[in-house]
This record gives structure tokens, C-alpha cells and sequence, in this order.
């Protein structure tokens, strides 16, 4: 592992740092925030998934999620939305596929399979590196996004309901593979057979009987792709009459950008804070 930069920030330290991975087969980057109480134990983890054009970056410089962690004694993890560098697969003219556009699944189609592991990064190798080389609590972990990061975060959270304590998203696509801006990249990604698309859609793995405690989901009135591309209501009518807990918070004229976001970061952070600390 290489850091690339690390700064003090409101008593914890803000890191980017890059490795070689093994799974995606290129250099990923990712941040963390440690927050001061490291200094005297191990901290719970809180991940958060960056939606479509992202970086590590976005949320580290936009977030405004550092002054909170701090004071809750939150590690931050923000891993990178897709695998980058010569000779990944991209498609540069469209902002929905490609770099930046991983949708954090494991692709099975060529020339994307060798690459666009982004599943099996951010749940099986990037743990193992956060828990080898920070002062992690993994016994409690919870994970958030935004966007495509909201879907990533709710399937990853609905797979492995035994290693998450809480899950929360800001404008999730909750129904990819239907969704107009993320139907032909789960084709190009998965095949051509939607059946296979299923375990990568919030709202299919509830209908096919995935469960996780609760959701926080926090979705601007404003947002231009509500209609077409995010849908709550779709993941509402899935849950209705599971046992599945349900906080769906329509947020009157804000709409998709790192402004809503950092609005409603706080709440966020300390709905998984609370939850984290029960976990004791």
C-alpha cells in the first residue's frame, strides 16, 4: 500500500492511498478518515460507495463528513467507483459505462470481466487491506452511497446482512436493471440474460427473499433522474409487508448533487453511528 497524502483534519488524519489489486488487476485508489479515538482502540468502519463519474475524491472534498466522524469516532472508507489505468476496458464517451462506472458488480463479459471486479473489491480484498493496515474495528461495519453507490451500498447490505450493522443511501438506484441510465451497462457488464442481473438490484433481492433490518434513504423532490432513473417508491413497494424497516425521507426541491448530500451527511452519520455503538 502507497500513500499518497495524509493530512490532520479536526483532530484525525484524512489519507488517499493506492495499491496494486489483485482482483481488478490494476492500481486502486481510495480515502480514509481516521478519527482521533483511534489513537486509543480500534474504531468502527463506515463505507461509503460514490456514485457515476466519481472518485475516491468527491465525497472527500465535498461530503462534509470529517468534523461529525470525528467527534462519533468513525473510520471513513471511500474506495474509487471503478478499476482505472492502460488497458481498462472503457467506453470514454459515455459517462454511464467505464471508468467511473463500475455499478460494484463482478463483470462476466469480455473485455470487461478481466477488470470490473468491483464486487468482490470492495467486499472481499479492500476490507482485508483497511483491516490489515488501520486501526479497524471490523466487527462493526456499515456502509452507505449515493446514486449508483446508494444501489451498491443496499445489494452489498442485503448479501451480507451478517457483517453490516446499518445501510443508508442518498439517491439510490433501486431498481437497476431496469433503469434507463443502467440497463445497458448491467447488459454490456453481465450478458445478456436479466436473470443474472438480479443479484446486483436492491428491489429483485428483496422480491427474492434477500433481507437486511432496516434502510435509511434519504431522496431530493428536484432530482432530475427521480422519475426515471432512482425510483424509490419501487424498493418501498418491495419491502411492504417484510419485515424489512423502511425510513424513506422525500427532501422538497433538493436535488442529486454533493449539496443534498452534505445537507443531510450529519443525519446520516449519526443514524449508523447509533446503530454501530448498539453493536458493542
Amino acid at each position: 500500500m502507497k500513500t499518497i497524502s495524509e493530512a490532520k483534519a479536526h483532530g484525525g488524519v484524512q489519507g488517499v492511498y493506492s495499491h496494486g489489486s489483485q482482483t481488478c488487476g490494476c492500481d486502486m485508489t481510495f480515502a480514509v478518515f481516521v478519527p482521533p479515538q483511534a489513537k486509543h482502540g480500534p474504531c468502527p468502519v463506515l463505507w461509503y460507495l460514490s456514485g457515476l463519474t466519481c472518485t475516491h475524491a468527491n465525497v472527500m472534498d465535498k461530503g462534509e463528513y470529517r468534523r461529525l466522524a470525528a467527534e462519533l469516532g468513525l473510520i471513513v472508507v471511500c474506495p474509487d467507483t471503478s478499476p482505472r489505468g492502460e488497458g481498462v476496458a472503457d467506453e470514454p464517451d459515455n459517462w454511464q459505462f467505464g471508468k467511473g462506472a463500475g455499478f460494484y458488480v463482478d463483470a462476466t463479459e469480455e473485455p470487461f470481466a478481466k477488470h470490473y471486479r468491483m464486487y468482490s473489491y470492495v467486499t472481499e480484498e479492500l476490507p482485508k487491506l483497511i483491516a490489515a493496515n488501520f486501526p479497524a474495528d471490523m466487527a462493526r461495519q456499515s456502509i452507505f452511497g449515493h446514486s449508483m453507490g446508494g444501489h451498491g451500498a443496499m445489494t452489498i447490505a442485503l448479501k451480507h446482512p451478517d457483517r453490516f450493522r446499518s445501510c443508508s443511501a442518498f439517491a439510490p438506484i433501486v431498481q437497476p436493471s431496469t433503469a434507463g441510465w443502467s440497463k445497458p451497462a448491467f447488459e454490456k457488464y453481465l450478458g445478456t440474460d436479466d436473470a443474472a442481473w438480479r443479484t446486483y438490484d436492491a428491489t429483485a433481492l428483496v422480491e427474492d427473499g434477500a433481507r437486511f433490518p432496516e434502510f435509511l434513504i434519504d431522496q431530493g423532490t428536484a432530482d432530475g433522474f427521480l422519475d426515471d432513473g432512482l425510483r424509490p417508491w419501487l424498493f418501498e413497494a418491495a419491502v411492504k409487508g417484510t419485515d424489512i424497516g423502511l425510513t424513506l425521507r422525500m427532501q422538497e426541491d433538493y436535488d442529486h448533487s454533493y449539496f443534498f448530500i452534505s445537507t443531510f451527511m450529519d443525519d446520516h452519520l449519526r443514524w449508523h453511528a447509533e446503530r454501530l455503538a448498539a453493536a458493542k
